[in-house]
């Protein structure tokens, strides 16, 4: 029996430690005969070519290597399935006959749908500042799923882990009751804040109309904003918008000097208030598990921290940990402070430091 080549490619990612978004895989079936006297009893394996310089996963192996069989006894291929399952990850694929698949983390060919609305994303805030040599990089990242009305997309409570951008479209941003705070339309943003923090989802959102959007995991996320700076910016400015918006504390506080406690408003957060409000001063944070720590900012850049025996960012990442203390923002820094160069561009310190505390999480888990 003959076997043809089938191609799957990654279309969702969650946390697999080995392949990206895009990824594609080659599977073809030989057969083998088991015996030399007999011309007729063979016994079929798979072959699996894996994406260049990505290491072979026994788990995806097996997975993929069922395929085969189910081909050969006549059964249909299925067009997605999950794979992985043992792993601390896990990955959707989606198949096509012929090699048709050619997409690979981000850097070969986009889809014809996504490709066709390149010219349309260009004008959005996210991709305005991305040169055109590098916007079919950026977007091969993320895949477009179509919504329908009703659809509910994320919902309050729900672990975050995922960006989106609407394409065309609307949504709806709901509270606890229901109530509509808020409609978000082409180009507008949502579940950045539950990404970058770690946290839970804190709004509904609910489609209004057929609505095409692109999505990104975390692990792109991340990967996108080391390489291209340019978003970095972005959700700099976007989370000011965000913390002003929600008004989640109030700009004259600020002004005028803050106290509070890490268990109201947790240091991913309070930095990012910091950063976002563009404040000069000295934040001191007490009753910490191993004593006090400082954090000098300049306009919303971090120059100084001091933690225990860490400096600098490993200060900062190792505060991120702490869940419980007391804190003071005091305005003013000394004028020497003033030429000090910053600890590191802030969007970049916090997604790092969130991966860390991350990784510490899952070997505690395990």
């Amino acid at each position: 029996m003959g076997f043809p080549k089938i191609s799957f490619r990654i279309v969702e990612n969650r946390s697999c430690p080995l392949y990206e978004y895009g990824d594609s895989f080659n599977l073809t079936g030989i057969a083998i005969p088991i015996s030399s006297n007999s011309e007729n009893t063979f016994v079929t394996t798979a072959i699996v070519n894996y994406p260049l310089g990505k290491h072979t996963c026994k788990i995806l192996n097996g997975d993929l290597a069922k395929i085969i069989i189910q081909y050969e006894r006549g059964d249909k291929v299925p067009v997605c399935m999950i794979s992985c399952s043992g792993c601390t990850g896990s990955i959707k694929l989606e198949h096509t006959l012929d090699d048709k698949v050619q997409i690979s983390g981000g850097d070969q060919q986009l889809s014809n749908e996504i490709g066709s609305i390149l010219h349309v994303l260009s004008d959005f805030a996210f991709f305005k500042n991305i040169d055109e040599k590098n916007m079919s990089k950026v977007v091969g990242f993320f895949k477009l799923i179509k919504h329908q009305k009703g659809d509910i997309i994320i919902r309050k409570g729900d672990p975050g882990g995922n960006f989106y951008i609407i394409v065309s479209g609307s949504v709806n941003v709901l509270n606890n009751a229901g109530i509509i705070i808020s409609t978000l339309g082409r180009g507008d943003v949502f579940g950045e804040m539950s990404l970058i923090c770690n946290d839970t989802v804190n709004a509904t959102i609910q489609v209004v109309e057929p609505t095409s959007i692109l999505q990104i995991d975390q692990h792109n996320f991340r990967k996108i904003l080391d390489r291209y700076p340019s978003i970095q910016l972005f959700f700099s400015r976007l989370m000011a918008e965000r913390l002003k918006i929600s008004n989640q504390i109030r700009a004259e506080d600020l002004s005028s000097g803050m106290i509070g406690n890490l268990s109201e408003i947790p240091p991913e957060a309070l930095f990012q208030t910091l950063n976002a409000n563009s404040k000069t001063g000295i934040l001191t944070i007490t009753g910490l598990s191993n004593g006090t720590a400082r954090f000098s900012f300049r306009q919303g850049s971090l120059i100084k921290a001091k933690y225990d025996k860490h400096m600098g960012d490993s200060a900062f990442y190792e505060v991120l940990k702490e869940s419980t203390g007391r804190f003071r923002f005091t305005p003013g820094i000394p004028p020497e402070d003033f030429e000090i160069p910053e600890v590191g561009f802030f969007m970049k310190l916090l997604m790092e430091g969130m991966r860390k505390l991350d990784e510490g999480r899952s070997k505690k888990a395990n």
